[in-house]
């Protein structure tokens, strides 16, 4: 079976033969003809996509995208209309559909753009629970020698030989899942797994599940035992990514296992010992959400017995340079390309950048560049527009004209493709679209 899809249209003749079609693609089939139906499948099971009419009899499917986004993020959703419009597709990318398509006109991009959907959910999935026996990282693997991540590193080196439960502060893309691995591969648990869960991407009762586990029968589709990923990291490491997203109601479950180190499974009447370290890592400010009451104090001050604040990445500008050479030599090895260079011209735009998205921002970068260079050296024009912009000092050189060379080049590099396009420049593909027209990309 290649995985789960769901259904909803109120044309019970359409349901049907979509149905048959997509049963012999391989794929377990649901069915829903009202939004509520839908819903009530939904908290029973998750599809890895759901194929979705966009006018429904008790809603919107453009507005439904947003909201399904919400609560099940790792879904892909694939919206069909019978009457399409550039408005309505638009938005519904916007809100995170995989794709938009018209009924009967796009009927043969069906099967291949479920595949597609489902190669995409199932690297969501592999991507959101990690389960590794050694650990991904260790110390040596933390790039750095300005003081800030010298400071960091001294800390978690100290702690790591604990069993203490450590709390990993810091924004999106620092690299607090580089630390984590690391602190287990020095601890004296570094012979079991570490077994990491990003929370932001389970809906509260699927997280739950995939926490604790359940027993055959606790829920509709429960047809066997299952081990939660608490069980799973018994005698090893437990990471939970983004604890910040946790329910508060999920919250106390979790405050047992740190205190008593038990739990019980869903369906179960017996608790389960484990023995699992914790560490525990946000973005969010867990002090001013227990003000608001939306995370526990009690649970706070169990994980935060020794705390790590992960400085962004322009707070220690000086480690760009050996971050940089360190990507590009892992992608020019990857795409079979020569030892890669970058500049003085090239680096200097990269150490002014702002990079919200930190290192994993800077790592996407290079991997482009490495992507749009034909020689051994990384030059500026190689870079993303926004970030040569910084230097665009002559009047020929304008933010438009550099923003159009660099769709060109990414375009020809993908042979015209313009999904992988779109990827490569992380924008969406609507936006793509538009920017062609704009500045008649033929």
């Amino acid at each position: 079976m290649a995985g789960n899809i769901l259904i909803i249209d109120d044309e019970e003749q359409l349901r049907k033969l979509l149905s048959r079609i997509i049963s012999l693609e391989g794929f377990a089939v649901e069915q829903a003809g009202t939004l509520k139906v839908a819903w009530d499948l939904l908290a029973r099971q998750e599809p890895e996509i759901v194929l979705c009419d966009v006018k429904l009899p008790d809603g919107d499917g453009v507005r439904f995208v947003k909201e399904l986004k919400e609560k099940h993020p790792l879904v892909e959703i694939i919206l069909l209309t019978a009457f399409g419009n550039i408005p309505d597709g638009v938005q519904a990318i916007k809100n995170g559909a995989f794709d938009y398509i018209t009924k009967g006109n796009d009927n043969d991009r069906i099967v291949p753009l479920l595949h597609q959907a489902y190669e995409k959910a199932i690297a969501g999935k592999k991507a959101a629970v990690k389960i590794k026996v050694k650990g991904a990282y260790t110390f040596n693997d933390i790039i750095g020698a300005g003081p800030l991540i010298k400071d960091a590193v001294q800390l978690a080196q100290k702690i790591a030989p604990t069993n203490a439960n450590v709390l990993l502060l810091g924004e999106t893309g620092t690299g607090k899942e580089v630390f984590a691995n690391a602190i287990h591969a020095h601890s004296n648990r570094n012979d079991k797994a570490i077994v990491a869960i990003n929370c932001s991407a389970f809906a509260r009762d699927l997280l739950e599940g995939e926490l604790f586990g359940h027993k055959a029968g606790a829920y509709t589709g429960a047809t066997k035992d299952k081990k939660g990923l608490i069980e799973l990291a018994d005698g090893g490491t437990l990471f939970l990514d983004e604890i910040g997203e946790m329910n508060i109601d999920l919250q106390a479950k979790l405050l047992r296992v740190i205190e008593n180190g038990e739990f019980i499974k869903l369906g179960d009447v017996k608790t389960t010992k484990v023995n699992v370290r914790i560490i525990a890592a946000t973005h969010r400010n867990l002090v001013k959400m227990i003000e608001e009451a939306s995370f526990r104090e009690d649970l706070y001050y169990r994980l935060n017995v020794f705390t790590i604040s992960l400085p962004p990445l322009r707070d220690h500008a000086e480690d760009i340079p050996e971050l940089a050479r360190h990507f590009l030599a892992y992608y020019a090895a990857r795409e079979n390309k020569p030892v890669l260079h970058i500049s003085n011209a090239a680096l200097q735009l990269l150490k002014q950048h702002n990079w919200k998205g930190n290192i994993r921002e800077l790592r996407n970068v290079l991997e482009r560049a490495t992507i749009m260079t034909d020689g051994d050296t990384i030059q500026p024009e190689h870079l993303p527009f926004e970030i040569q912009k910084q230097s665009a000092g002559s009047a020929s050189l304008t933010l438009a004209s550099v923003e159009k060379d660099h769709i060109v080049k990414v375009l020809r590099y993908t042979n015209g493709n313009k999904t992988r396009t779109a990827a490569l420049l992380a924008i969406g593909l609507t936006t793509l679209y538009r920017k062609i027209e704009e500045y008649k990309i033929l």
